[in-house]
């Protein structure tokens, strides 16, 4: 920003990090604690005597909720480009504790019949329409709010915030299962966190709402860029960058399956298919993801160096040929330290993708579509791929062909491998116009310098 002291420049962007870092993680810390309590209260709301078939369900809601995933990208996404980037985080932590706080008020099969699991959907689908706002909003803030040599790193906040939501999730898990029995935390202690989700919210949204609009934002609805305000966050914008929209979906694929499976579902497999206790299971995956939050902004800062795409096709190529040996051996995997030498190997691998696909995304658009860009054919992609992994995995399994989904992972990697090889690297893409015109400048400089020479 022009006429901005250096310190004060600092400060505005260590609070745009950490306000977009925290409500991004409480979001995810709500959007994921379902995930890693369903194997508590499969049970309070789909009576039955097979665990698979209980947990197929609780995942179906679970991928139920990415459904709305497009619906809240298209709907937040362009309220985000319309009405700012700091009106649409605030909005999307309040749908979430709303939706928190509905799980966990949602009474049992025993008490209500299938009238819990309605509440259930319900919350779910809040959950997922805010989430599909969410991503979109957060990455674009933290992208637009970086200083454009550090937008890798700037970007490599959001999933070090996801991961740090589910982290805080698994901790409070861990913490449960050493203080309360089975029984109570399948009766009523998988109520808690949801509690928890509600009330961080309120703190998050205190939060978000003194954080200041970014810079490419305010230029874009200052009257200076003869667009029609009108069209700001349409279809109509987003198909004229429809190419854009498919490159995000390409590049999207891989990796949010990736990510999901040795997220979100790592636990249950190993608790299904490795025969480990679940708590030992709940450890790995939290000692795992610990490392890889702490990995994100490295990844961020190298791509800053050496571009966007090395990192993408390094991911993608460790995907396509290593998901099967790394699923494989944690099939059998009997101890502690083994899961988490091969969780840990999955999750560098994928941290070409997680670490900078924020920015990647962010710097495809121009401002006036870059929230609903990002969102909506992100969120179509996780919808129809990452919603459906955990759910895909366990149908393979109740099937007899759980091997089956390893190379389903490993054939999403591949698509997205393509993706990569042929896209461009977005790592010097100008954001506002502030970027172009110093780019100009820049080149003319350039032009300049072997008359001067000449001379």
């Amino acid at each position: 920003m022009p006429g901005t002291p250096p310190e004060d420049l600092r400060a505005k962007r260590r609070l745009a990090l950490v306000g977009g870092s925290l409500g991004n993680l409480v979001e995810w810390y709500d959007w994921f604690v379902y995930a890693s309590f369903a194997i508590y209260f499969a049970d309070s709301f789909f009576p039955g005597d097979n665990p698979t078939t209980q947990l197929m369900n609780t995942a179906g809601i679970f991928a139920v909720g990415f459904l709305m995933r497009p619906v809240g990208g298209w709907v937040l996404g362009r309220a985000a480009d319309r009405h700012g980037r700091k009106s649409a985080l605030t909005l999307t932590v309040t749908m979430m504790s709303v939706a928190a706080l509905l799980i966990a008020l949602a009474p049992t099969y025993g008490q209500a019949g299938y009238f819990g699991a309605v509440v259930l959907l319900l919350a779910r689908l809040l959950q997922g329409m805010s989430i599909g706002g969410e991503y979109a909003a957060s990455a674009t803030y933290l992208v637009e709010a970086s200083a454009r040599n550090r937008r890798g790193l700037g970007s490599s906040f959001q999933y070090v915030s996801m991961t740090c939501g589910q982290i805080l999730g698994l901790g409070i898990l861990i913490t449960m299962q050493h203080t309360l029995t089975t029984a109570q935390l399948e009766s009523w202690g998988w109520r808690i966190p949801f509690v928890f989700g509600a009330i961080f919210a309120l703190v998050v949204f205190w939060l978000r709402r003194r954080l200041e609009e970014t810079d490419a934002f305010t230029e874009e609805t200052g009257g200076a860029t003869g667009h029609d305000d009108s069209s700001r966050g349409t279809l109509k914008v987003l198909w004229q960058h429809r190419r854009q929209a498919g490159l995000v979906m390409a590049l999207t694929l891989g990796g949010t399956v990736a990510y999901y499976t040795y997220t979100t579902y790592l636990t249950k497999y190993l608790v299904g298919s490795a025969g480990m206790a679940k708590n030992t299971a709940t450890l790995v995956s939290f000692t795992a993801l610990t490392v890889f939050a702490v990995l994100q902004p490295l990844a961020g800062m190298l791509s800053d160096r050496i571009g966007r795409r090395p990192l993408l096709i390094t991911f993608a190529v460790g995907c396509t040929v290593g998901t099967y040996p790394i699923m494989t051996a944690l099939g059998s995997a009997s101890s502690y330290w083994g899961a988490l030498g091969l969780s840990l190997l999955a999750l560098v691998m994928i941290t070409g993708y997680t670490s900078i696909n924020a920015a990647v995304k962010a710097e495809l658009f121009p401002t006036r579509v870059r929230a609903l860009g990002v969102a909506l054919p992100y969120a179509i992609a996780n919808a129809l791929f990452g919603g459906t992994a955990e759910y895909v995995a366990l149908w393979f399994k109740d099937s007899g062909h759980e091997t089956m989904f390893f190379w389903y992972v490993s054939g999403c990697a591949l698509v997205s491998l393509i993706a990569y090889v042929l896209m461009p690297d977005t790592r010097n893409a100008a954001l506002s116009r502030a970027e172009t015109e110093a780019d100009a400048d820049g080149a003319r400089g350039a032009a300049a310098a072997p008359v001067e020479a000449v001379r």
